[in-house]
């Protein structure tokens, strides 16, 4: 049994990472500070699947909170009799958001940059080998070619979000050069599935279309996504608790679809025709994402096993299971101030 930090414990992609590692018999300390980026009722119900768990044992911390990480840390180095207090750290807690972003930069500055720097130096200080970091295919730009591979020129970020994990991918690099810290980076590829961000495109399609509220889409539709279903990205963030030394690693289907491809598919699963308010496309958005993933194979032994239509049948099922409750989650995206 192993025992590993989950930051982010209530967020979509760390809950799903947090259960799998208890249902495989390891011990999780979650952390999470249940902020309101988007409707924090559908964090409490992520937690509210793990609490009680065996194995799994949860504070409510920030990661910029850097006293009440020492702390933490302090606390399991003693549990562990003076030895490393975690495994490894698995660090998904971040402000996500390209749009919000450009509307306050600092808080995704604080999060996503200073977070990772809290963490890396804890790890440093009591002796954690491993660190795995959550990034974004928002690092790519129009400017790379597709699809996008890891050595490709990330140094033109066009949004606070991507810049802020930029920052962060590049102090993980300082913490494995200097401290030897093993560190693998994972670039997700637009995550979707049961209980996803609100604030994300398939929740809010398939709440909108199913409650006839009217959808937005910035553009005309034809953007296209590297959609990739939930239960994949968290079998691939465990695969990449291994060691690698430092890699950059891409998780995504390799099979983009048009926007407009998945509103269809949706009408069709839900039986209602959505009702489509067109706004013009961010500056911040590309028209493209299309993930490389021939390293996550290689590496990881990692590829992708659930296809569109499969998770969005599974994303609209669990909508029709939690209706009662989810129909009245905000899908806002606006910035918390």
């Amino acid at each position: 049994m192993s025992t590993y930090l989950v930051t982010g414990a209530a967020g979509f992609i760390g809950s799903r990472v947090a259960r799998l590692l208890v249902d495989a018999g390891h011990r999780v300390v979650g952390i999470d500070s249940l902020n309101d980026a988007y409707d924090a009722r559908l964090k409490h119900w992520r937690l509210a699947q793990l609490t009680g768990r065996a194995g799994f044992a949860f504070e409510q911390l920030d990661i910029t909170d850097r006293p009440g990480l020492a702390a933490r840390f302090a606390a399991d180095t003693t549990a562990a009799k003076n030895g490393p207090p975690y495994d490894a750290v698995l660090n998904l807690a971040a402000r996500a958001g390209v749009r919000p972003s450009v509307d306050n930069p600092w808080i995704y500055l604080d999060a996503n940059a200073t977070g990772t720097l809290n963490l890396l130096d804890l790890c440093r200080q009591h002796g954690v080998g491993k660190f795995v970091l959550s990034s974004t295919s928002s690092l790519y730009g129009a400017h790379n070619p597709v699809p996008y591979r890891e050595d490709a020129d990330t140094n033109r970020p066009l949004s606070p979000y991507a810049a802020s994990k930029k920052a962060a991918e590049a102090m993980c690099y300082s913490y494995h050069h200097l401290h030897k810290i093993d560190v693998t980076v994972l670039r997700y590829f637009t995550v979707y599935g049961p209980a996803g961000r609100p604030d994300m495109s398939v929740f809010r399609f398939v709440r909108n279309i199913a409650e006839g509220d009217p959808i937005t889409v910035f553009g005309d539709g034809s953007q296209q996504r590297d959609f990739t279903y939930i239960d994949d990205i968290a079998r691939g963030t465990i695969a990449a608790i291994k060691p690698v030394g430092y890699d950059t690693i891409n998780l995504g289907s390799d099979r983009p679809v048009k926007l407009i491809e998945v509103i269809r598919k949706i009408e069709s699963l839900v039986g209602r025709e959505a009702k489509i308010e067109y706004r013009p496309a961010h500056p911040a958005d590309v028209p493209a994402t299309w993930s490389d993933i021939q390293r996550a194979e290689a590496v990881l032994g990692w590829r992708p096993a659930t296809t569109i239509d499969e998770g969005l049948s599974r994303c609209v099922q669990w909508y029709l299971e939690n209706r009662d409750a989810m129909r009245l989650i905000s899908t806002s995206d606006a910035p918390a101030k």
